[in-house]
């Protein structure tokens, strides 16, 4: 629509929730449509209408249901300020009342026919009508297709207004239209976007966007009201290519999905907003079975930010979370490269089922004939295309997969398809998916891509010197182990757990063991003044019940006591195994500890097998070059005020390795040990936790802070395979160590 419309149709909405700015953000129902209509060519304005929906709870009978439509034209008995009031008992029927009002007082002006909807930004259409229309199998009428934004509109004469800032209080006062209708409600002074609105701001806001509409028409202005604002009506499907570029501020994750859902019903989910064309990508995991996350791209950032306001929004019973995301994770998602891939999807409005657990013996033959119908039954699903319309998935090197992909030209025969599903083709059950562009490119991505070093090259564990982890058993149990805490306990209530023993703490001496996602793991490690006052500890308050301040759960918590190299083992990764064999064998009452939460992941898996090779130093110098785990430290740091059980002048040796960081409440901490005097020229060291991602450039960036040349600093190995893990920590070596005033400390782990 190049032309200026006939008439506008001034429109505002408002539901039973939050209003504003955050307009259909909590999925409430629509209550309230007011509408004036504005005849552009001859400047006038129509009736203020308003049209209230009140669902009837109770049981409507035949003549209620005839009745369920009532006009009021009587200001005085509704109390109402709209020349006309009608009143629906649903959604349906309102949109339809309000098509219908609509094309009458049209007709009935009869200075023309294009009609175009305007309203005060793009919420009232994108966020309120389309999606509860969706979620309420509604059939929308086609006047809500297309709008005009008037913020846009005003937009066009004052380029320096923000467009978030504007409203219909700041087009009024800059274009100075008087009013007799005081502004009773302002967004922008609003300190609760979530209050809702009443039904008479909306009428009154209404005539004022009317008249901003008449002023802009006016002279200097001049405006002309072309290119509306449009909603897509339905979903394209295609094709991403690995060379395109996709904008960061279009793509969001939608987290949660129902395993069964497909791009459509992603798509459903999200009507309103402009989704780009073949824009949504379903997630696989590791077994090629899709994970409940999707990625979806839109046509620009503003949908894309509407989309956010989506966060937690019902897809049938479950609730979706969503999230931004990157171009690059949707291009390593629906990108794709190979042309027989490009060439299958080429065949636009196709529906794609994807077949699994095919034999390998199986032919394009044996699939037409599976997909035929059986003797007796009418009902046909041709496969679209023929032989064409049937994609096998094969590993590089021609083997097949048992994964096959068939095209239908509808959705009546994909859904007669799927009536086959677990039918037998030859002597397997086979499972039928309905399945996106996307999933095929992910697929065959996966099936596709050649390792890069087929074979294992020798592991680097024989090169390293055989030592033990452990600590040696004579060290002193000084410190506490809790096992089993409430996951809301928090700092207060372990000390008022401990009572009396409170009073043995060290300083900064409680420490809070948190998993990977940073959320507490149920451990925590206590440091005590004296092994006698852990060990009366342990055995006085060993399963006595916690209680939480911060929830309801009470639990009993075990006490065991420990050393402070076994904490600092387990605070820094490592895992104390109660069955495996090492120098000094200890039994499960011997060391009195539980498994720690997650153990570290060995740098070559068990099962394995290479020719040893004999050892890189000698038993003398790895003993030189490697202290006690406990001893790996940084060096000390004031403290900052921090709890109140602690004197904030105490000294804090720091350990930003840790593999569970402590909460803010909790200093990250590992103990007060001072580091030894280092006398090895050179040392191994091993950098855990890394993310995939990480190449030869970050490793060298991370070790910039010391005090060598970065041409001395070689990488051992990465991986296994020759690509990056995340569990698969880098070896490096390092010249020397770091000297400082203070003295020698490393803050890597040791090997």
């Amino acid at each position: 629509m190049t032309a200026q419309v006939d008439y506008l149709v001034v429109l505002f909405t408002t539901t039973s929730g939050a209003s504003g700015e955050l307009l259909g953000s909590d999925e409430r129902e629509l209550v309230q449509l007011v509408w004036q209509l504005v005849d552009i060519k001859n400047r006038k304005l129509g009736k203020v209408n308003e049209l209230l929906i009140k669902p009837d709870l109770s049981d409507l009978t035949e003549e209620k249901e005839e009745e369920d439509v009532v006009e009021e034209n009587v200001e005085e008995e509704n109390g109402s300020k709209a020349d006309c009031v009608f009143t629906a008992t649903s959604l349906e029927t309102a949109l339809n009342l309000f098509h219908l009002q609509l094309t009458n007082e049209v007709n009935s002006a009869g200075a023309g026919t294009s009609v175009c909807l305007c309203t005060d930004g793009q919420l009232h259409i994108r966020q309120v009508i389309h999606p509860e229309a969706t979620g309420k199998n509604i059939l929308v009428p086609d006047c809500f297709y297309s709008f005009f934004d008037l913020r846009k509109e005003f937009k066009k004469h004052f380029p320096t207004s923000d467009l978030k800032a504007v409203n219909v209080h700041l087009m009024a006062e800059s274009l100075s239209i008087p009013t007799d209708v005081p502004f009773t409600w302002d967004p922008s002074a609003s300190l609760d976007p979530s209050v809702v609105m009443s039904a008479d701001i909306a009428v009154q806001l209404v005539p004022v966007m009317s008249s901003i509409v008449h002023a802009l028409l006016a002279q200097p202005f001049c405006h002309s009201f072309c290119n509306p604002e449009r909603v897509s009506e339905k979903f394209e499907t295609g094709t991403c290519s690995k060379m395109e570029k996709v904008c960061d501020s279009t793509v969001i994750r939608a987290r949660g999905l129902p395993w069964q859902s497909s791009d459509q019903d992603i798509a459903r989910f999200f009507r309103g907003l402009n989704i780009a064309k073949g824009g949504a990508a379903l997630c696989l995991n590791a077994q090629g079975r899709r994970n409940g996350e999707a990625l979806v791209r839109f046509v620009s950032e503003e949908h894309r930010d509407l989309a956010l306001q989506r966060h937690k929004h019902h897809m049938g019973n479950r609730y979706i979370e969503v999230y931004k995301a990157t171009g690059e994770d949707f291009l390593k998602i629906a990108g794709g490269t190979s042309n027989e891939v490009a060439l299958f999807l080429s065949r636009e409005d196709q529906i794609i089922v994807r077949m699994r657990g095919l034999p390998f013996t199986a032919t394009h033959e044996q699939v037409l004939t599976f997909f035929s119908p059986g003797e007796g039954l009418k009902e046909t699903c041709p496969v679209s295309g023929g032989k064409d319309g049937i994609l096998f998935v094969r590993y590089p090197d021609g083997r097949p997969t048992g994964d096959a992909f068939v095209l239908f030209a509808c959705e009546e025969h994909a859904h007669c398809a799927l009536k086959k599903h677990k039918e037998i083709l030859g002597r397997r059950y086979i499972e039928l998916f309905k399945s996106t562009a996307a999933e095929v490119q992910q697929v065959l991505n996966r099936y596709s891509s050649a390792p890069l070093i087929p074979v294992a090259p020798a592991p680097l564990v024989s090169m390293l010197p055989t030592m033990s982890l452990l600590p040696p058993p004579g060290s002193m149990r000084d410190c506490l182990r809790m096992r089993g805490l409430p996951y809301t306990a928090s700092i207060e209530d372990i000390l008022t757990f401990l009572g009396e023993f409170t009073h043995d703490i060290r300083p900064h001496g409680v420490h809070m063991v948190l998993n990977q996602q940073g959320r507490p793991s149920g451990d925590c490690f206590i440091q005590m003044t004296s092994a006698e006052r852990a060990i009366q500890a342990s055995q006085r308050l060993h399963k006595h019940v916690m209680s939480s301040q911060h929830g309801t759960n009470s639990r009993y918590v075990e006490v065991f006591p420990c050393s402070a190299e076994e904490m600092g083992l387990v605070l820094m990764g490592g895992s104390l195994s109660h069955t495996h064999t090492h120098t000094h064998a200890r039994t499960r009452s011997g060391t009195g500890l539980s498994p720690p939460p997650c153990k570290s992941r060995r740098l070559s898996p068990p099962s394995y097998s290479f020719t040893p090779a004999p050892p890189v130093l000698s038993a003398e110098a790895a003993a030189a070059l490697y202290p006690p785990m406990g001893q790996v430290l940084l060096s000390p740091r004031p403290l900052p005020p921090g709890h109140a059980y602690y004197p904030a002048s105490a000294q804090l040796y720091m350990n930003y390795t840790a593999y569970y960081p402590s909460p803010p409440g909790s200093p990250t901490t590992v103990g007060f040990f001072p580091s030894p005097s280092l006398s090895s020229p050179a040392g191994l060291v091993r950098m855990p936790g890394l993310t995939y991602s990480n190449g030869v450039k970050d490793l060298i960036n991370a070790v910039q802070g010391y005090q060598s040349p970065m041409e001395s600093i070689s990488l051992l190995s990465s991986s296994l395979i020759g690509q990056s893990s995340g569990g698969d920590a880098p070896l490096m070596s390092l010249p020397a160590l770091l000297t400082k005033p203070e003295g020698q400390y490393m803050d890597l782990t040791l090997l």
